[in-house]
């Protein structure tokens, strides 16, 4: 320090890094004095004094009580955000709230974000956008929040000039004189927005137009952030904001449906005002969450309609709904429909509310293309309106309330009259129409109807009023109908009459012995004649009773004769050129598949399974080039051509894979199932997506398979392997590029010091057991997993590794990766996870030993953002059920993650979801923690060679391609559907029962298909406990019955458990 060191402003800066360095850092400073004393310094005197008042008089005070209001403004600001997260109103919306909030704090000044909120009408997006708002529109100078746009645009006279002036008003912060001219609005906008930093949310918009006045074309500032909501998933990117060549960073947040735990919690909230279930009311409560689906606003609105009712009420109020459902509620849901583009897209939303909901995507469009409805464009636009949602097995699902409301859309085109309206699905309306005179005498000639479907097992007999039988002329002058269901109905006549304009004709349980060949079919492009009395379908000239014109079947793409137990023969393909899909399901009796069937040259996918009679394929079926499916399940097949099949067995005991299906070149789905002889699976096609391998009762009963090699080719797609694993010998197995399992004390050390894991040793002492059918929980070593670029461990306890130092105590964690000279390679996290059952006891019984009581965890899902690129992955564990002797488990991971995933500067998010979860099963994230893991961590020299480099060989893994895992924009769903988990609970009779299943299509009994249709609890209670006491699957017709009628209740959870719960049960029987 020399004399004149106080007057210079630079020497001072320095001295305030310097000591910051040392405060920080606790760096050495050593002071040297030139040419001056130290008291000089020390008590401001001399010419310190001098340069210091100096300072002073250039300091202004109101920089510092900016910065003091600046102080006190931030920590009001954290002080209101504690209180706002802690709204009661808001139930399971966590996740979201998270994600949003981490968004706005991205640090990044360089870009505009945009991000939209899609989802449902009712589904939350206002509350969620609104919430968010509330908490953090004070970081901003300049902020909006223009609630109800397309509402007010349609109900307010001006409405757009009212919301411009709206959004207008606040980001300028002055009053603007009102002006009749929206370009005027428009143009002050968009200046204002790319000169300012701005947060804007902007409610409901549901077409461009909205979005291109509101914001213009300029762009915005760098910096601003901009939340819209929508129902629409293509409506921001095509705004005019996205036409410059440098755009906006745009991210898509998808609203999800409530769980079922948080939608029991919300209309307990309105209508009992408390999140408990009032006592009495259980089953009731049950049975309002079943109908409303997880959708917010109907639990509120039914919630609040109920408050201080009786349960007789709440019944009465249940009953009311399925004969007619909530106005307002299903007015909110209309507007997505009334906002659909065209007359197309509105009529395939009908179709598939009435017809096609749980159908295959594929037949859906197959038909309805017939129909003249084009389905390319029209499910997307349904897709992306979220009216409709396509499953991960390529089904169409929809909203039950969506589902209700499109049904009404057609009650509305003649409430009291059903006979004029365009498509009729009630059984009951369906049957009072045919059978009537006087509506037959209406329908006569008009031509409304494009479909109708009746099925009589839906309709109670002391209803019909006398006989159940219909006429054929019931369906004369039927001119426009299309699509026809007619199951388990008696028909007398002839068929001549019957509508010529048909595309799809299902009679399930048609009674007749062959299909009558004056039924008109030159239209049919599915028949589905499942379940039915015919003995031969042959539509040659050399059948018995053949068919009299050749064309009549020239258009058929879809054939089902499944379940035809007296079928024995199926030939005449050459008169079926078109025939694209055969299914031949469980045709016990079948014997012989004709040679013709190679005329079939469009045909995709055969499904042959249970056809235990059939000994013999036909030899011209390996020159069909466009399979894609072939279903084997169960069949007896003991002699087949050398080319079709190379090695086979008395009794199907296949040991590996056919040559013949190694060479079928579009093959995407194979389906195997008691084949308890397999000793490897080794490079099945390369096309191939879906591959199934089921053990039979003796397998489960009896010692481990024998399966001990699973090899792929390395340039194989990724597919869904349907395996027994608990039955595959041997504690490790390596399924070469989907999954490794390995005890963690074989691993090397090098491998688990370059995941950064240490000090592991004591987890072989807390070992949790996975859980089997039959044999019940079974102990076993603690395993490593690999998949996707992600290792894993699970073991007991709630002891986290030392170190894991960043650690929270909720089920999600948010930070910044901080600067370091070192390379990221990626991330270790860990969570510690903790349950109960308040009121459940599982008991697993084999032979005559009893399992004590065990805990069954469902894992949950871990969700890994970064925000900054917007990049997410959502990993789902392959293990889906994990056996706890305790009350506590943890779960270790390691993501390879590299530098185009993530580096210093971005910020994360990482939350966990239980993906099932219900009333009686609680759980609870004790704590979670993360740990960044960089190069050379390890210790180990560089010129090493890589311990991993086996594992990030693998191609589809996280930095690797993940396209097939591809969910939204830079969203990747890493799940891998191995094989399902079976357990059984104790079920009492008159209880409701939330316990949840996946991916359940199954079918039942007669009586419990109605006792499940009508949704009666104590019914239903009665059903459940005749499924678990086995009483109804003494024999083979009993068991198709009983699985037909329950995918009519799969879309509740109780209907998911008693379907899941009796499917398990009925393969013992089979």
């Amino acid at each position: 320090m020399s004399k004149n060191y106080a007057s210079s402003t630079w020497c001072l800066n320095e001295l305030v890094l310097i000591l910051e360095q040392h405060r920080k850092f606790n760096q050495i400073v050593i002071p040297i004095f030139y040419h001056v004393e130290p008291t000089v310094v020390r008590n401001l005197t001399g010419s310190f004094k001098v340069g210091m008042d100096k300072h002073r008089k250039k300091m202004l005070e109101t920089e510092f009580i900016e910065d003091i209001v600046t102080d006190i403004y931030r920590q009001l600001g954290v002080l209101l955000r504690s209180i706002l997260s802690q709204d009661p109103h808001l139930i399971g919306i966590d996740y979201s709230i998270n994600f949003l909030s981490s968004w706005l704090q991205d640090g990044s000044e360089h870009t505009a974000d945009i991000l939209t909120i899609l989802g449902m009408g009712g589904i939350g997006k206002t509350s969620l956008a609104k919430h968010v708002y509330k908490l953090h529109f004070r970081e901003f100078n300049r902020s909006s929040f223009v609630e109800n746009i397309s509402r007010r645009c349609v109900e307010q006279s001006n409405g757009f000039l009212h919301v411009q002036k709206q959004l207008c008003d606040d980001i300028s912060k002055a009053s603007l004189n009102p002006v009749h001219d929206l370009s005027v609005y428009t143009s002050t906008i968009e200046n204002t927005l790319a000169r300012k930093k701005v947060f804007i949310v902007l409610d409901d918009i549901d077409n461009l137009d909205q979005l291109d006045v509101l914001l213009g074309n300029k762009g915005f500032h760098p910096g601003s952030k901009i939340i819209i909501t929508t129902k629409d998933a293509t409506l921001t990117e095509r705004c005019a904001l996205f036409n410059p060549q440098v755009q906006p960073k745009h991210t898509k947040h998808n609203l999800k449906s409530l769980y079922v735990t948080d939608s029991l919690k919300l209309l307990c909230l309105h209508a009992f005002k408390c999140e408990d279930l009032k006592e009495g009311y259980e089953a009731v409560s049950y049975d309002i969450v079943n109908y409303c689906q997880g959708h917010p606003l109907a639990l509120k609105v039914l919630g609040r309609s109920l408050h201080n009712r009786v349960v007789a009420y709440w019944e009465d109020c249940i009953k009311g709904l399925k004969k007619e459902p909530c106005s307002y509620i299903n007015n909110v849901l209309k507007m997505s429909f009334k906002s659909l583009p065209s007359k197309n897209d509105k009529e395939l939303f009908k179709h598939i509310a009435c017809f096609f909901v749980g159908k295959d995507r594929d037949l859906t469009k197959t038909i309805l293309k017939a129909c003249n409805i084009n389905t390319r464009s029209g499910i997307t636009h349904l897709t992306d309106r979220c009216l409709l949602h396509i499953d991960w097995n390529n089904m169409l699902s929809m909203h039950s309330l969506i589902q209700e409301m499109g049904r009404d859309a057609v009650c509305q085109e003649s409430p009291e009259k059903p006979w004029k309206r365009s498509r009729l699905w009630c059984h009951e309306e369906s049957f009072k129409v045919l059978k009537h005179k006087k509506a037959r005498g209406v329908i006569l000639g008009k031509g409304n109807i494009l479909g109708l479907s009746l099925d009589m097992r839906m309709l109670e007999k002391e209803k019909l009023r006398g006989s159940s039988e219909l006429k054929t002329a019931s369906f004369s002058n039927m001119d426009c109908l299309m699509i026809l269901h007619l199951d388990y109905v008696q028909i007398n006549g002839p068929y001549e009459n019957f509508p010529e304009e048909l595309i799809w004709l299902r009679m399930c349980g048609f009674p007749l012995k062959s299909i009558p060949s004056e039924l008109p079919m030159e239209n049919l492009v599915a028949l589905d004649m499942s379940y039915g009395n015919i003995e031969s379908f042959d539509v040659s000239c050399s059948n018995p009773q053949p068919l009299e014109d050749d064309r009549l079947l020239g258009s058929l793409k879809i054939l089902d004769l499944s379940y035809c137990y007296k079928l024995n023969c199926i030939a005449g393909f050459c008169e079926l050129p078109t025939l694209e899909s055969l299914f031949l399901r469980n045709c016990t009796n079948l014997i012989e598949v004709s040679e013709s069937i190679d005329h079939c040259d469009e045909l995709v996918f055969i499904d042959l399974s249970y056809c235990k009679e059939l000994r013999m394929l036909p030899r011209m079926l390996a020159k069909l080039k466009k399979v894609k499916k072939l279903v084997l399940d169960g069949c007896n097949i003991g002699e087949l051509a050398m080319e079709v099949v190379q090695e086979i067995r008395n009794g199907n005991p296949i040991v590996s894979m056919p040559k013949c299906v190694r060479s079928l070149p579009r093959l995407k789905w194979l389906s195997l199932g008691r084949c308890d002889m397999w000793v490897s699976i080794e490079h099945p096609p390369r096309t191939l997506k879906d591959f199934t391998l089921q053990a039979s009762k003796s397998v489960l009963d009896g010692p481990k398979s024998l399966i001990q090699k699973i090899a792929f080719d390395p340039e194989m797609s990724p597919l869904r392997l349907w395996l027994p694993l608990n039955d595959l010998a041997g504690s490790s197995i390596d399924i070469e590029g989907m999954i490794k399992i390995q005890p963690i004390a074989g691993v090397d050390d090098t491998i688990l010091c370059s995941l950064g894991w240490r000090n592991l040793e004591f987890i072989n002492k807390r070992r949790v057991g996975t859980y089997h059918y039959k044999r019940g929980p079974e102990g076993s070593q603690t395993q490593m997993y690999y998949e996707f670029g992600i290792f894993s461990t699970i073991y007991g306890g709630k002891l986290m590794p030392t170190w894991i130092r960043r650690r929270s105590k909720e089920p999600s964690i948010s930070f910044t990766i901080p600067s370091s000279p070192k390379r990221l390679t990626g991330l270790n996290f860990c969570y510690v996870h903790t349950l109960y059952f308040p009121y459940w006891r599982s008991k697993i019984q084999d032979g005559n030993s009893e399992y004590p009581y065990h805990q069954l965890l469902f894992l949950p899902y871990i969700r890994i953002s970064n925000i900054t690129k917007n990049l997410t992955w959502i990993y789902k564990h392959y293990i889906d059920m994990v056996n706890v002797g305790g009350k506590s488990l943890t779960f270790l991971s390691h993501w390879m993650f590299g530098d185009n995933e993530m580096e210093a500067g971005d910020q994360l998010t990482i939350f966990i979801r239980q993906e099932l979860e219900d009333n009686d099963y609680r759980y609870n994230i004790r704590e979670c923690g993360v740990r960044l893991v960089y190069d050379n961590d390890d210790g180990i020299n560089e010129k090493e060679e890589d311990p991993l480099s086996y594992y990030k060989s693998w191609n589809h893994i996280i930095g690797g391609d993940l396209s097939p895992f591809h969910l939204t924009t830079q969203e990747y769903n890493l799940q891998n559907k191995f094989f399902p988990w079976y357990t059984t609970l104790e079920l009492g009779p008159n209880q409701p029962h939330p316990f949840i299943a996946r991916s359940v299509l199954y079918k039942g009994h007669e009586r419990l298909f109605k006792a499940f249709s009508q949704k009666n609890s104590n019914t239903r209670g009665r059903a459940i406990e005749l499924l678990i006491g086995h009483k109804m699957y003494q024999n083979r017709s009993n068991y198709n019955l009983a699985m037909e009628g329950l995918i009519n209740y799969t879309s509740s959870f109780q209907g998911v458990a008693a379907a899941f719960i009796s499917f398990w049960l009925a393969l013992e029987n089979l």
